[in-house]
């Protein structure tokens, strides 16, 4: 009778382990799914960075502003004539590359790269965005461009996307300058790579001495490398002597390396902005984050230069006679922008006292994403949504520290903001002040930076290798009492990965 008895005890337990695990299991799938909207309290969870609760912040759940919030339909740009006026036409496309290999592909106005976009600092710029046939919608985001927050395009969290024959304008003054560019911000793990993007250049307002300034857009089309869609070398005749400007930026979801055989070069900015007293370079490999850029400046020689995207047969040869193509050199050490350039003031120094301390912790964990069960993409512990959104008041000075417990690298991208880098691994920047906006975190990397807090809104920091972020590496900078009647989903079309 007791053996019956003790059966049935552990029979029961049994049972109530199961319905333990079961249950444990079925919230953390319920957990998983997605949120419909991307406010303080309905998102994870709010971390206010070690400080007190900003103030004017009420906890809510709601979808509108808050009492004396705002809503980030309504932090949107200027109005009256603008300087700029531009229409982009987003469509399915065949693209023929310079080899004359075909590619089925995403682009706008029929091309991929896009238009090249230039303006000048101070302008009033608008773009109409038109989508002619792209079933899934599209957004422009200007990456790098500190825009005010309504005009981010950021499908569900800034703005609806932009259906089959439906059209949407942004508008915005730049006060910034250096290279950028625009890429859709929708289903953008796909709508990037098959070509939703171009670039955007902003000029100082008084422009530089003559001289030659090219884009140079890398990008992969389904497995083929190219810059501008050039497949194969391409040459240009260049007068010895000639100023030269390469503005280089990396669409590609993974980082690109480019060498310069032919001539000393100088980096000229980093992410749009100038670089302080740079000095020539020699053999040296540019690694350019994925989202990033990279502009090289040198005087054109009397021999050939030839930029190469490294490890393959794409590059750019400049000439006296246009016809010369110097071999790729081998790959030598790594740029390293921590101690490149002079020194200069920073709002930012040892003795800065900080509003606002936040940590970015990346690692992998097993769990449910979406409702999807794997190996996860984790920030601070939290797979999202449970990822911590980072909660600061305008004016707040912030120090983030990012560490990368993973074993791939991680190019971290936020949006409408610049930092600057104070330290990699404990080890201070000692060269030219390096403000980006996506830093390329290595495996077993800890970065400290800072920025101020100037440009309200709900912001995404994530991860710009795009299949990361649509795997959820990903979260967002939010200012107190602002708010977003934006919602994702099936009902909405949003898919703001």
């Amino acid at each position: 009778m007791r053996r019956e008895h003790l059966s049935r005890a552990v029979a029961f337990a049994g049972v109530l382990l199961l319905l333990l695990v079961v249950s444990y299991v079925a919230k953390a799938w319920y957990d998983s799914r997605l949120p419909a909207t991307y406010n303080v309290m309905s998102l994870g969870h709010a971390d206010y960075g070690g400080g007190p609760v900003p103030a004017g912040h009420a906890g809510h759940e709601g979808h509108g502003p808050v009492a004396g919030g705002v809503s980030v339909a309504d932090l949107r740009g200027p109005g009256g004539a603008p300087d700029d006026r531009f229409r982009l036409t987003a469509r399915t496309a065949t693209i023929r590359l310079s080899s004359g290999r075909t590619v089925d592909a995403l682009a706008f106005d029929g091309r991929s790269p896009g238009p090249e976009l230039r303006v000048r600092d101070g302008d009033v710029v608008e773009v109409e965005l038109v989508n002619e046939d792209v079933a899934g919608g599209v957004t422009i985001h200007w990456h790098g461009v500190d825009v005010p927050n309504g005009e981010d395009g950021v499908a569900g969290v800034t703005q609806n996307a932009v259906l089959p024959g439906q059209r949407y304008t942004y508008r915005f003054r730049v006060h910034q300058v250096g290279t950028f560019w625009y890429h859709s911000h929708q289903v953008s793990s796909k709508e990037v790579r098959r070509g939703l993007f171009g670039s955007f250049v902003i000029e100082p307002r008084e422009l530089p001495r003559s001289g030659v300034d090219e884009v140079l857009v890398a990008h992969t089309f389904a497995g083929i490398p190219t810059l501008d869609g050039a497949d194969g070398v391409r040459t240009r005749a260049m007068r010895a002597g000639t100023p030269v400007r390469l503005r280089l930026v990396n669409t590609d979801s993974s980082e690109q390396r480019f060498t310069i055989a032919g001539t000393a070069f100088r980096v000229a900015a980093i992410d749009g902005t100038d670089e302080n007293g740079p000095t020539p370079l020699e053999d040296e490999t540019l690694v350019v984050p994925a989202g990033g850029r990279v502009d090289v400046a040198f005087d054109m020689p009397r021999r050939a230069v030839r930029l190469s995207l490294a490890g393959t047969e794409v590059a750019l040869a400049l000439s006296p006679d246009g016809r010369a193509v110097p071999p790729e050199p081998p790959q030598g050490p790594e740029f390293d922008p921590l101690t490149y350039g002079r020194p200069a003031p920073t709002p930012f120094g040892p003795s800065t006292h900080y509003d606002r301390r936040f940590h970015l912790s990346i690692t992998r964990k097993p769990g449910f994403y979406d409702g999807k069960p794997g190996r996860q993409w984790a920030i601070n512990g939290g797979i999202y949504p449970d990822a911590p959104m980072f909660v600061v008041a305008e004016g707040d000075l912030v120090e983030l520290t990012i560490a990368n417990h993973s074993h791939v690298v991680h190019p971290m991208h936020l949006h409408g903001h610049h930092v600057l880098v104070l330290s990699r691994d404990g080890v201070s920047a000692s060269g030219s002040p390096w403000w980006v906006d996506t830093l390329n975190v290595s495996p077993g990397d800890s970065y400290v930076v800072a920025f101020r807090a100037d440009n309200p809104g709900i912001w995404m920091e994530h991860c710009h290798n795009l299949p990361h972020a649509a795997a959820g590496l990903t979260m967002h900078l939010a200012y107190v009492g602002v708010t977003t009647p934006f919602r994702v989903g099936d009902s909405t079309h949003n898919e703001p990965e």
